[in-house]
């Protein structure tokens, strides 16, 4: 899909960000060779057909509920699902970062950030036991100022309990910070927050609704698209 570089897609005032929480897979960085390799393995371990990397890629952002209802058909209700699941993050937790790469241009918008002064953190349905040393292995760990997983609280997205606890971390009020994330639950978590939300339709985006349609304030189709956005908002105030 093609989209402005960054879209307003409400008439909500962006402001000067005093921090920006991102998403982490399928946000920040592309998981879903790895995850889709989980899945894989599973497969060829049955002697069964692989799966496509982008048949897998899209749902990427739903994690083992995703990749096991492509790559097998099933649901959560279903009788093996569990042990399945266990399977699964098996396989992933032994190599959570072989291909797994940061989006081109997130260097660029950290590097903006942290020159600016903005603080910055991840929010993700990830299991914080698996988004540590993922973010540690992508050595994003050094800057970022918070790292809340989808078991952090009571609560996992579109809950806005883990940003509201990301953003009492940072010591940022949550109307001045900006969520980031490619999923709509990303962007009903962020509102339910009472944050200013970022769709990033270069993600998975693995959803029936276009990113278009989420009811995020802005609509990004690149990292350089925020990073830009950023660089003209500090500037004008500076």
């Amino acid at each position: 899909m093609q989209v402005p570089e960054a879209a307003p897609v409400s008439e909500k005032p962006i402001g000067l960000a005093k921090a920006v929480l991102f998403d982490l897979d399928g946000t920040l960085a592309d998981t879903a060779p790895d995850l889709a390799a989980a899945a894989n393995t599973m497969l060829r371990d049955r002697g069964l057909p692989l799966v496509p990397l982008e048949a897998l890629r899209k749902v990427a952002s739903s994690g083992a509920r995703g990749l096991l209802g492509v790559a097998f058909g099933i649901m959560p209700e279903h009788p093996d699902y569990l042990p399945m699941r266990d399977e699964f993050l098996a396989n992933y937790t032994a190599d959570l970062c072989v291909e797994t790469t940061l989006f081109p241009g997130i260097d660029a918008l950290l590097a903006t950030l942290v020159e600016r002064e903005i603080r910055w953190g991840i929010v993700t349905n990830k299991a914080e036991r698996l988004a540590r040393p993922l973010v540690e292995q992508l050595l994003l760990q050094p800057s970022a100022g918070c790292v809340v997983g989808g078991d952090t609280t009571a609560h996992a997205k579109p809950h806005p309990a883990p940003l509201l606890h990301a953003a009492e971390l940072i010591g940022v009020a949550p109307a001045d910070i900006l969520y980031v994330g490619d999923d709509l639950r990303d962007i009903q978590a962020g509102h339910a927050a009472g944050m200013y939300t970022v769709a990033a339709a270069y993600g998975y985006c693995g959803n029936d609704l276009p990113p278009a349609e989420w009811g995020a304030d802005l609509l990004i189709d690149s990292p350089d698209a925020l990073t830009t956005l950023l660089r003209g908002l500090t500037d004008s105030k500076s």
